[in-house]
């Protein structure tokens, strides 16, 4: 048996030795492939011996220092060229993403956020850092955190504001939410509402597992009741929609632009907001475009939010 066929594996094996080989070949001389690498020739030998036990192949064929390639030789060439390519290109782009001018910023918020406070935000940052990139995820919020946990992202606005172990998360601002009714409702007339005059009303909210979801059913059960809840969504406006459409009441955050056949109602009691925070994972180092946004995040604490 051989060693890359145990518990070794063949990988760890063969990837520190790539480029010795691949001097090596290019040379065809131990000793001139040595200096150009920096090492001892004896140094270099015994890998190459070490590299053909460990594939119980025969790669080289030997005069003195002198070597030529063999058929196996050759093939293995072009592979350690490829994988070799491919480790330069990554190490570059990861040089790329972590560069202070100009890295990359993986950066997940709420749809909720996505129309007017998160461009309005990047386009404020990016004033003082114009040639840092982004990459966007819209989500709700679990599905967020656990891109976040897996290193997908860097940095997620959510809400509620999660109290993990495993993350970090500073509360920034909070948003006030109003009950949306059809223009046609009872309560249309009306500027504010108390939220147990909606005690009655079929409600359309998102689905379980959106914090929004969460929130509106505390918010209701504050109010002393339990929403009678007729249709699930994924996302706010498609909740307008269907409250425009007279098929219900929804707790919503005010939208970028007014929409027709709603009306949207401050309510008075309970206090009806949600908090927005920006969370992290613990212990994980940043690299300085994600902490230098993380910096100015932290900065905006209190005006995150414009009042709509």
């Amino acid at each position: 048996m051989s060693r890359y066929e145990e518990d070794i594996p063949v990988t760890s094996l063969l990837a520190p030795r790539l480029a010795y080989f691949v001097a090596v070949a290019r040379h065809e001389h131990v000793t001139r492939a040595a200096q150009e690498l920096g090492v001892p020739q004896s140094t270099l030998s015994r890998a190459m011996v070490r590299l053909e036990q460990d594939l119980s192949v025969t790669l080289f064929a030997r005069k003195g220092r002198t070597v030529a390639l063999t058929t196996a030789g050759r093939t293995f060439l072009a592979s350690a060229r490829r994988a070799l390519g491919e480790i330069a290109r990554a190490a570059e782009s990861v040089q790329q993403d972590a560069d202070p001018a100009s890295g990359k910023v993986a950066f997940g918020f709420l749809h909720t956020l996505g129309s007017e406070t998160v461009p309005g935000l990047i386009r404020a940052f990016r004033a003082d850092h114009p040639r840092i990139r982004f990459s966007l995820v819209q989500n709700y919020g679990e599905a967020m955190l656990e891109r976040l946990r897996a290193g997908e992202l860097d940095l997620c606005l959510t809400s509620p504001v999660p109290d993990a172990p495993d993350l970090v998360a500073r509360r920034l601002d909070e948003q006030r939410l109003r009950l949306v009714v059809p223009d046609d409702h009872r309560l249309a007339g009306r500027k504010r509402v108390r939220l147990a005059e909606a005690a009655e009303e079929t409600f359309v909210t998102l689905e379980p597992g959106y914090g929004l979801r969460r929130i509106t059913d505390d918010l209701c059960a504050e109010a002393g009741f339990t929403p009678r809840v007729a249709f699930e969504g994924e996302e706010a406006e498609t909740l307008r929609g269907l409250v425009a459409a007279g098929l219900g009441v929804a707790l919503l955050p005010p939208p970028a632009v007014a929409r027709p056949g709603v009306v949207e109602l401050t309510v008075t009691a309970p206090r009806a907001v949600r908090e927005i925070g920006v969370a992290w994972r613990d212990g994980h180092p940043d690299t300085p475009p994600v902490a230098e946004f993380k910096r100015f995040l932290l900065s905006r604490r209190g005006r995150l939010i414009p009042e709509l």
